[in-house]
């Protein structure tokens, strides 16, 4: 039997004894986040940083403990965070008191909020890449007396003979444009640039190890090499125009797929990281780590159709990007099972055949990863946490704070 398989009923073995020992009848679909491989990967993001701080992406995991978990540990500070609304609780409830946005807000409500208040302000960093997020930040306050902190999203796509390989993100790619919106924000009353962000999601989001795509691999490895090579000049440049118009606190850049290589630049200050905590299905091919799943869902067989296929209960947790069959849960313990291609994973139930079927009995639980971190703990209030073969506790999602950001 392969290591991959004893790994993986060996984990079937911690989570059933988990479920069995806890005092309190567990809801289906269980949450459990393996606590002994959250740490191992924060561990290994902080070797793989060597030394340059990681913000926690808090889009990829959306448990408050678990945030807290990271920022705990040394190589960690502060969180990219994805929707202000989330980023003004986090400050609120005392999660960080640095916290900056990944992406644009026209959330009038939550502008208001964050202009009206000091603290909030100063704890939290909008980004934008036009003047119009500017003017939505205007249009929201009432006065300009507490100072908006920004930071520029830069567009950190390759550009290769005539077209774009990367996330479509931010307008700004030429240097020049850049700087013309650095100076409407510092010309601009009530706001302070304080930051910028590249984030070259061809490096860090895309796997470049698949073994059954060999070929495709290796262009995926040249192409990243490229884009690596070419942020490389792209960022020092920026960097001098901006240095005659503000004193930046931080540049920020990367993701788990590329932290070695984006903490490299001499240019970048920060890295972030959030999907190599949990490592989803969508970050099993790498060539720059090893992964180590951390979090699962758990849902019980609840018919038996027939030999070597078995039902369990709900499980169609679908991930979001481009429908593909790399979008669905994967059936992860017992190894050995598998959708079916008519049904695939289903909202109220989800058949799976292989040879484990047949031992599987109504009420067994079945255990699945998702593909894409963070977007599983919409679905559930709590998340259970697991160290060795025990749930040691069991906290609220986003979602069951309340909130759905």
């Amino acid at each position: 039997m392969s290591s991959d398989l004893i790994a993986r009923n060996r984990l079937r073995s911690r989570l059933d004894a988990a479920v069995r020992a806890h005092p309190d009848p567990l809801q289906a679909p269980l949450m459990v986040v393996d606590l002994d491989a959250f740490d191992a990967n924060a561990a290994d993001l902080v070797r793989r940083a060597g030394g340059t701080p990681i913000r926690v992406a808090s889009k990829s995991l959306r448990v408050p403990a678990l945030l807290e978990r990271a920022l705990a540990r040394d190589g960690f500070s502060g969180v990219l965070s994805y929707s202000l609304r989330e980023a003004l609780w986090l400050v609120e409830h005392g999660v960080s008191d640095d916290v900056v946005m990944g992406y644009p807000s026209v959330d009038a409500g939550a502008l208001a909020r964050l202009t009206g208040s000091p603290s909030a302000a100063g704890a939290i960093t909008l980004m934008v890449d036009s003047t119009d997020h500017l003017d939505a930040i205007d249009a929201a306050r009432s006065s300009r007396v507490v100072p908006v902190r920004i930071a520029i999203d830069i567009d950190a796509g390759l550009k290769l003979a005539g077209a774009h390989v990367g996330p479509k993100r931010s307008p700004l790619h030429a240097t020049d444009a850049v700087l013309s919106l650095a100076r409407a924000v510092v010309e601009r009353d009530g706001f302070n640039l304080v930051g910028v962000m590249t984030y070259e999601g061809q490096v860090a989001g895309v796997p470049d190890a698949v073994p059954t795509q060999r070929a495709k691999s290796a262009v995926v490895r040249r192409l990243k090499s490229a884009s690596i090579e070419q942020l490389l000049q792209r960022r020092h440049e920026i960097a001098r125009g901006l240095a005659s118009l503000a004193e930046l606190e931080f540049w920020n850049a990367g993701g788990s797929g590329s932290v070695e290589s984006s903490a490299a630049d001499p240019e970048v200050t920060e890295v972030a990281a959030g999907s190599g905590l949990l490592v989803p299905g969508l970050f099993d091919h790498y060539r720059s780590f090893t992964p180590r799943p951390a979090a699962f869902f758990g849902v019980p067989v609840v018919r038996r159709p027939g030999a070597g296929m078995v039902t369990v209960a709900g499980g169609g947790f679908i991930a979001s990007g481009p429908a593909g069959a790399d979008r669905v849960p994967i059936p992860w313990a017992p190894p050995g099972l598998a959708l079916t291609g008519l049904e695939g994973a289903g909202e109220v139930q989800t058949p799976l055949t292989g040879h484990p079927a047949d031992t599987l009995a109504i009420g067994d639980l079945v255990w699945f990863r998702h593909a894409k971190s963070g977007e599983l703990f919409e679905h559930t209030n709590t998340a259970h946490l697991l160290e060795g073969s025990a749930i040691i506790a069991s906290v609220p999602t986003y979602r069951g704070t309340g909130n759905s950001f």
